[in-house]
């Protein structure tokens, strides 16, 4: 068959962002092997991505500015390296397409584009071809970019817990859940990042299709009914990850053979991902109520919190906890012995958690990891959220307890195991990401 359709591929290339959409490519690429799919992104990202993984033949990978000056240190405000990015506009973009288009010889046909990098819009309406945006962040997030304007008054005039309940379906979401991005200003003025997600009410509605990370069977009806009608095409695809994507994981922590001498659903497993970084202070929180909790533990935190840690704490726990610089996280949800998952409430860290039926304690940082716990705590059931949302040891402990033990925290535990169950079949070949992906595969080959 004649290889004639070329999908470009812009992600937004920091953290967490990243890994889905690559994900969702790889398994594009699988189902439609006669199309070339170019993935463009920076340097950072592609060696991010790339390193050490076996890319299919159908995919090429290409290079573009990050927008940061030659010699300029961005330092430690990612906020920074995110305006620089943004600040390229479709220009940069559209040098990354002439380098497509020169080595595959193919004109573009289909434009995919992580939901934050808006000027790839101009870019898709400057070759007349279809825009698809991929929604990587927890779904739920999606409809508050519809509501800005009420969603800033809320912010402003209410108290903390005051209810989104103008939201469909999500009159559980709280002020407080709102994400309140260090993003909004910067020496003195807006960002270009908080532009770019104030535009995303009207933006998104100029895509063919907007495709949601996550199943459909685990949101709120009224929610999907809501976007349905704001949109002109919503998308599920199953955020599982493909086995072409996934770098075997080594254990060299020795993180598993622990686990196997543990009981079943008896351990913390504590990860807060990599672009996380706890305080000091609550380090040493976490640390003191895994001590007086008795419960053994995994504790991965970075080399440099390690040496935060109360003196004498691993010598005194090392019959049943263990403390690592870095986990496999994947293999560990999935051991019978984690009990729970003490998180920052991640997209990726959440799919993970709870295909794997483990219940949650949730310490969201930023984004739309406020929403997610929200989500895990009062509309799923199978968490729940640190008191005043920072780690105190009897927080911690009474969290644990309930979890772990407490006939309280049944519930949470059965529900987890539900959920669990909603996410296989939903995964399955009868689930609405099944034949969401044949519609998204249809329209990349139908362009």
């Amino acid at each position: 068959m004649e290889n004639n359709k070329h999908v470009v591929i812009f992600p937004f290339p920091f953290g967490s962002h990243l890994p889905p959409l690559l994900n969702l490519v790889f398994k594009l690429a699988h189902a439609a092997p006669n199309t070339s799919f170019s993935f463009i992104g920076t340097h950072t990202s592609n060696a991010f991505l790339f390193t050490k993984r076996h890319v299919p033949d159908n995919i090429r990978v290409f290079t573009i500015s990050d927008g940061i000056p030659e010699g300029y240190v961005p330092g430690n405000n990612p906020i920074v390296k995110l305006d620089f990015f943004l600040s390229t506009g479709p220009d940069n973009l559209c040098k990354g397409i002439e380098l497509a288009v020169a080595e595959t010889k193919q004109s573009v046909t289909c434009i995919i584009a992580d939901a934050f990098v808006t000027s790839s819009l101009l870019v898709a309406q400057t070759l007349n071809v279809p825009w698809i945006v991929f929604w990587p962040n927890v779904s739920c997030s999606l409809s508050l970019y519809f509501s800005i304007d009420l969603i800033r008054d809320k912010c402003t005039n209410d108290a903390k817990n005051a209810s989104l309940d103008f939201l469909p379906g999500l009159s559980k979401l709280r002020v407080e859940d709102v994400p309140r991005p260090q993003a909004i200003v910067l020496d003195g003025k807006e960002t270009l990042f908080a532009r770019t997600l104030n535009s995303l009410g009207t933006v998104l509605p100029q895509a063919k299709a907007v495709v949601v990370n996550f199943f459909a069977e685990l949101d709120p009806p009224l929610f999907v009914k809501d976007m349905r009608s704001k949109l002109q095409s919503l998308l599920f695809v199953d955020p599982l990850p493909c086995p072409q994507l996934l770098l075997p994981e080594t254990d060299s922590n020795g993180c598993m053979s622990w686990l196997d001498s543990k009981s079943s659903r008896s351990v913390a497993y504590v990860c807060f991902g990599t672009a996380v970084s706890l305080p000091p202070q609550e380090v040493v929180e976490v640390a003191e109520a895994l001590e007086e909790s008795g419960f053994p533990f995994l504790l991965a935190l970075s080399e440099s919190l390690i040496g935060v840690l109360p003196k004498g704490l691993v010598e005194r726990t090392m019959t049943r906890g263990k403390v690592v610089s870095w986990a496999p996280q994947s293999l560990v949800l999935s051991h019978g012995s984690v009990g729970v998952f003490v998180t920052h409430c991640g997209a990726n860290s959440l799919t993970e958690s709870i295909s794997n039926g483990v219940p949650m304690i949730c310490r969201p940082f930023f984004g739309d990891q406020g929403i997610a716990a929200r989500v895990i705590q009062d509309i799923w059931e199978i968490g729940v959220i640190l008191e005043g949302r920072i780690f105190t040891k009897n927080g911690f402990v009474k969290n644990l307890n309930l979890i772990l033990v407490q006939e309280e925290g049944k519930k949470i535990r059965d529900n987890a195991l539900k959920v669990k169950q909603i996410v296989q079949d939903a995964a399955g070949p009868h689930g609405q990401a099944a034949e969401d992906f044949n519609t998204l595969v249809e329209m990349i080959s139908s362009s």
